[in-house]
């Protein structure tokens, strides 16, 4: 499937990137139009890196997974080919997270599990990028509010009444559902993976302890921290964080010892301005969340630091951090760019949302999804997702148009 793109430019690619896909993509066939990889072609030796049934790059494999909640349709938008690959239709979907690699569409029946095919692997020192076959899964168990989180390891599924599923990872992988293992003890808000370990919150709403969790289910850790009224969570580099009431938990490992460190506001603030749902780049160790109506939290994880920044109303927000423009949809429709240590307005796009896009429904609500040099934003009612380079002005690179409405949209690849 085509869709109609609308270029201002071609997405642009430091030189060393682009001779490093020739040399990758060397006698190896152009994935198929229906999502499908070429065999991996036979070695003597098996390379750093190798993943069966995959291809490796030299840039992130971005895709979009897009839901259009009203009919239930679904595709998968590849951003470096830029065709568009039908999956199954997800019929009462209303929600969408990601893990990097898998989208989850959530129903009242379950959660609809769709690969991607396209994710990175972060090694510290360098990093592979990943593309493979564009997949329906199978649906897991818990329905809407469920919350879903991973590792290389495993998938774990919070449902709305704090029970935790633990699914192997590498079986989604190879597109199955496997079977499932229960964690102990009633949780609030997501289970975690991290550090080869998991990271939950036990309590209630209300007020929450810290408690960290072996792969087979057993408490190894509880380090001496509450968290009041907990809402929203994040991976970075530097640890899982927690929204509290009063900032957030920053909970992280070394050494095999886990700990808990307070990131305060600093001021007292409304429960209505709470950060309350995080945004970042994978991979930064910069925060946004919505603070009220007019404004965004940013929160450093690195200096422990959080930046209040006026905007206009706010539908939807992100950035790529480290010195890059804080990201702002709002409800006149532009996206528009906030120094983030100064506040000041830096720039705005045209509006890009069409009609009743400009209003959250349950058709879906805009998003800002934000990579290593590009930042796109869903136009539920025009049909289309824009592109747009935020080192440049926020000028819009390409825009594609579809057959569906995408009102549900997640990047993987990241």
């Amino acid at each position: 499937m085509e869709p109609t793109v609308r270029r201002n430019t071609t997405r642009r690619l430091p030189t060393a990137l682009v001779l490093g896909a020739v040399l990758l993509a060397t006698g190896c066939s152009e994935q198929s139009d229906d999502g499908r990889e070429p065999a991996a072609t036979e070695s003597s030796a098996t390379p750093h890196g190798y993943v069966e049934g995959a291809r490796e790059a030299a840039e992130e494999q971005s895709r979009l997974i897009l839901g259009d909640p009203r009919t239930g349709a679904s595709r998968v938008l590849d951003l470096v080919t830029g065709k568009v690959h039908e999956s199954a239709p997800v019929t009462g979907a209303d929600g969408l997270s990601t893990d990097g690699r898998f989208g989850f569409f959530h129903t009242d029946r379950g959660t609809h599990v769709v690969d991607g095919g396209a994710w990175t692997v972060d090694h510290g020192d360098h990093v592979h990028y990943y593309r493979a076959a564009i997949r329906d899964v199978g649906d897991l168990p818990g329905g809407r509010g469920a919350e879903i989180r991973s590792d290389a390891a495993v998938t774990a599924v919070t449902g709305s009444d704090g029970r935790t599923a633990l699914y192997d990872r590498t079986a989604l992988e190879k597109g199955e559902v496997g079977p499932a293992r229960t964690l102990d003890g009633v949780h609030t808000g997501a289970v975690v993976p991290y550090e080869e370990h998991l990271v939950a919150l036990a309590g209630d709403d209300e007020l929450a302890e810290v408690a960290v969790y072996d792969r087979t289910g057993r408490r190894v850790a509880s380090p001496d921290t509450t968290c009041e009224r907990p809402r929203g969570d994040a991976v970075t580099r530097r640890g899982v964080v927690l929204g509290c009431a009063d900032g957030a938990l920053l909970v992280s490992a070394e050494d095999g010892t886990f700990t808990a460190e307070r990131i305060p506001y600093g001021q007292d603030v409304p429960e209505k301005e709470r950060a309350a749902a995080f945004r970042h780049r994978a991979g930064s160790d910069t925060l946004t969340a919505p603070a009220g109506e007019r404004a965004v939290w940013v929160l450093d994880v690195t200096d422990r630091d959080w930046t209040r920044v006026q905007t206009g109303p706010v539908l939807a927000a992100n950035t790529a951090g480290e010195g890059s423009p804080l990201l702002v949809l709002e409800t006149d429709g532009a996206l528009h760019g906030y120094d983030i240590a100064t506040g000041r307005h830096m720039a705005r796009t045209e509006p890009l949302l069409t009609g009743t896009a400009k209003t959250p429904t349950a058709a879906g609500a805009p998003v800002v999804e934000v990579d290593r040099s590009r930042a796109y934003v869903n136009d539920r009612t025009g049909k289309r997702v824009y592109e747009i380079d935020y080192n440049d002005a926020l000028r819009v690179a390409r825009s594609f148009d579809l057959d569906i409405a995408p009102g549900l949209m997640a990047e993987t690849g990241r």
